[in-house]
């Protein structure tokens, strides 16, 4: 399968910010606390000046109604930690596969910018580039049709406006497709070297920071061009996984989150 470049978009970062924090594929949900209290404490704690969630901080989302209809629920307890962190540094949101339903009256709300996918952030005198990463595994074929559905205007609206326990059960309906695709040891599709490099080259940016194929590397993509790849979360897992990505005018730092508190 072929890709075409997307439009990107571009953010300045304000000249006072010296690092940045980026994070992806938490797949935050009620029946992994663990994870949840370990983003909760990166969120007050981190020293960062800024936040960027590139995808996947939801296992599921089907609507920012769910957050009024169930007030006391855990996806209210994340918007809550959100809102907390805007007040102290600004922090941006960018859909993942998971969690594409996310709108703005959430993010609003909690004071969250929206990223586009893919995004450049001008910071530390470097262009990074910024995506969740699913629309670059083109071996992904299958994914990449629903994808096109499922993120179009009409589809969106239209599963909307469906009752919201109607919206829970296809979620959990997917959800279990999913958990019985990797117990039945598929191989998932890496991101296209080819396609990442026509990325950079159009975005004029030498190195790519994306998450979604939860495989945590480095990789050389020649002409000085570079993919680093974020960790998915999961706390409970032994070993547990939690990882930052600190980006600073020195480079990049992976910084490792465990159960017993902050960084």
């Amino acid at each position: 399968m072929t890709s075409t470049v997307p439009p990107v978009a571009e953010l300045l970062a304000p000249s006072h910010w010296r690092t940045v924090d980026c994070i992806s594929d938490l797949h935050l949900q009620a029946s992994e606390p663990a994870t949840f209290e370990a983003w909760q404490r990166f969120m007050a704690e981190t020293p960062a000046d800024a936040i960027f969630i590139l995808g996947d901080l939801f296992e599921v989302w089907v609507g920012d109604d769910a957050v009024d209809a169930e007030p006391a629920g855990f996806d209210a307890a994340c918007v809550q930690v959100m809102r907390d962190a805007a007040l102290r540094r600004p922090v941006f949101f960018m859909h993942g596969n998971r969690d594409f339903l996310v709108g703005h009256s959430c993010l609003d709300a909690c004071g969250v910018g929206l990223l586009d996918d893919p995004t450049v952030l001008q910071f530390a005198g470097q262009r990074w580039l910024l995506s969740h990463g699913d629309a670059l595994c083109l071996d992904d074929v299958d994914y990449l049709k629903f994808r096109a559905v499922v993120r179009s205007p009409q589809w969106q609206r239209e599963f909307l406006a469906k009752p919201l326990a109607e919206r829970q059960q296809i979620a959990r309906s997917i959800r279990s497709q999913s958990e019985d695709r990797k117990r039945s040891g598929a191989v998932y599709a890496d991101v296209d070297t080819a396609a990442a490099r026509a990325w950079l080259q159009a975005a004029q940016a030498p190195v790519l920071v994306h998450g979604h194929t939860h495989r945590p590397a480095e990789h050389d993509l020649g002409d000085s061009l570079q993919r680093w790849v974020l960790s998915d979360w999961d706390l409970a897992a032994t070993p547990p996984r939690g990882e930052v990505l600190r980006l600073s005018a020195s480079g990049m730092q992976r910084l490792a989150v465990d159960g017993s508190g902050y960084l």
